[in-house]
């Protein structure tokens, strides 16, 4: 919940401008009050356009939210679902990330389905217990041609807006072991192709070590995209 109309499209234009440098695909995932305007600075641009947030209902008296068919209409491409936020602060639950993929899907979006531990889960030896559950419980239902798609974001809560990072070791152990749950779920081909993002306090300084994990796929990036600079830089990432 940052930036208002004016300073989202002129965000976007810098991004715009300096996508030609980055090293992968970006995308952007404004509020729901920019989407339209920041589709048109977009316009056939290599930058994808994605909402931070959808229902899962197609339509009816859901007075607030917003559904896919909406975000589709707007111009977007891709969509956040169970952000840690939403799932700490709005009790967003696996089922509710369950039934907000199959919508996304439906809809032809990409969805980024975010997992991770809290600080407490961690420290109380959980982690892989959370990282099973929230795997199983939101992809549940559906077959590995249907998450084809798919995008999966690790982001360790207790990371998120404290300045915290996870050790790149850490952030690689994680996705090491994201990516073995999705083969026992999906099979080796599906685990091995998915793209798994780290998202937790990722700043210009740490992109590099971050991106130089090998089963670190890309980043979700928080505060550090609200910012010109940073965003360049760490779109422009050097992996050693």
């Amino acid at each position: 919940m940052n930036l208002t109309l004016g300073q989202s499209v002129e965000l976007a234009r810098a991004v715009n401008d300096g996508a030609a440098a980055a090293s992968g695909e970006t995308a952007v995932c404004v509020p729901f009050t920019a989407i339209a305007a920041v589709a048109e600075v977009l316009k056939g641009s290599a930058v994808r356009l994605g909402a931070q947030d959808c229902h899962w209902e197609a339509s009816g008296a859901f007075t607030g939210e917003i559904s896919t068919a909406m975000l589709v209409d707007a111009g977007c491409r891709m969509v956040i679902i169970g952000h840690s936020e939403r799932r700490k602060l709005f009790g967003e639950t696996d089922e509710a990330v369950n039934k907000k993929l199959a919508a996304a899907l439906k809809a032809g979006l990409t969805p980024i389905v975010c997992i991770g531990e809290t600080l407490e889960e961690r420290e109380s030896q959980k982690t892989w217990r959370v990282l099973e559950t929230q795997l199983a419980g939101g992809l549940a239902g559906f077959a590995p041609a249907d998450l084809s798609k798919a995008v999966i974001a690790y982001e360790p809560v207790w990371a998120i807006g404290t300045g915290k990072t996870a050790a790149p070791a850490q952030a690689q152990e994680a996705h090491l072991f994201v990516r073995g749950q999705l083969e026992k779920l999906y099979g080796k081909p599906f685990a091995g192709g998915v793209r798994v993002l780290y998202g937790g306090s990722v700043t210009a300084d740490n992109v590099d070590t971050l991106m130089s994990q090998p089963d670190v796929d890309g980043a979700l990036v928080g505060g550090a995209s609200l910012k010109k600079d940073s965003f360049l830089r760490i779109m422009g990432f050097k992996t050693a």
